[in-house]
């Protein structure tokens, strides 16, 4: 383990609930303490749907890169927000169809760094890289990213889950514009965002819940807000809809009901 990853378990807070932990905890995974699976337990009791928004996330994830990769030819990845490494992340997916894919993950979290190791991970062809930076500090991310990245050729921007933890619009519209404005035309942006819609009053009463009692705290927009994160770009079919409705793998099956996860993919022209 590198001492990076030894300082940061020393910052970890196990007795306050953390998103990252109990996102982990809804995927099933392990990294996670009992304060984490206490909170999740009571926001799912707020609303017994939310734990499926972190499987629909995921999975739209899996098939955008799987869109990206094998029909868009991408194979550079500028993965912010990463979260706790789990099954099939970004270069898992990306390297499956395209063994020479790169991926650099972007997370300024003690609790993901303690785990970066297990994002490391790479086929000869490939690279994979880890920063330890704020989604704010845009010029520090582009100048280590491009260690690994080649600027000069298409990348995918994905942020699943990360704008939502910048309160004000003009800073989360513009930090988004300004990370699409350092990336070339063929370029493409990922984003998720948690929704707030009239006839979704239980996943208002689970953000309330969760912004009174965890970290950090969650902003909530409309799908019509989210969709603008997007201006400018190409918005790929279906648009900015919930997670697992973007391009399901069997469009004749019967889809579950929304989540309050929407999610959709750009193309800079």
């Amino acid at each position: 383990m590198s001492a990076a990853s030894l300082e940061a378990r020393k910052r970890i807070r196990t007795d306050q609930p953390h998103t990252a932990r109990i996102w982990n905890y809804w995927l099933g995974g392990k990294d996670n303490y009992p304060v984490d699976q206490a909170t999740g337990d009571q926001i799912r009791e707020l609303h017994p749907g939310i734990g499926d928004y972190a499987l629909a996330d995921r999975q739209f994830l899996g098939r955008a890169v799987r869109y990206l990769a094998g029909e868009c030819g991408i194979r550079q990845f500028l993965d912010i927000g990463t979260g706790l490494p789990t099954a099939d992340n970004t270069h898992e997916v990306a390297q499956r169809i395209a063994p020479d894919s790169t991926v650099v993950y972007v997370d300024n979290d003690p609790i993901v760094l303690a785990h970066a190791e297990a994002l490391l991970t790479s086929t000869p062809e490939g690279s994979t890289s880890y920063l330890d930076e704020d989604l704010r500090n845009i010029d520090a991310i582009l100048e280590q990213a491009a260690k690994t990245i080649d600027f000069s050729r298409p990348v995918a921007l994905i942020l699943l889950g990360v704008v939502i933890f910048v309160e004000e619009d003009a800073e989360a519209y513009g930090t988004v514009r300004r990370l699409m404005d350092a990336l070339p035309p063929g370029s493409h942006l990922v984003l998720s965002h948690t929704i707030t819609r009239p006839d979704m009053p239980d996943v208002d009463a689970a953000v309330a819940f969760w912004n009174e009692n965890g970290t950090p705290k969650l902003t909530q927009r409309t799908p019509e807000a989210v969709t603008r994160f997007f201006d400018g770009l190409e918005l790929l079919e279906p648009g900015v809809v919930s997670c697992n409705h973007w391009r399901p793998e069997d469009p004749t099956a019967d889809l579950p009901a929304e989540v309050a996860m929407f999610g959709g993919v750009g193309r800079k022209g």
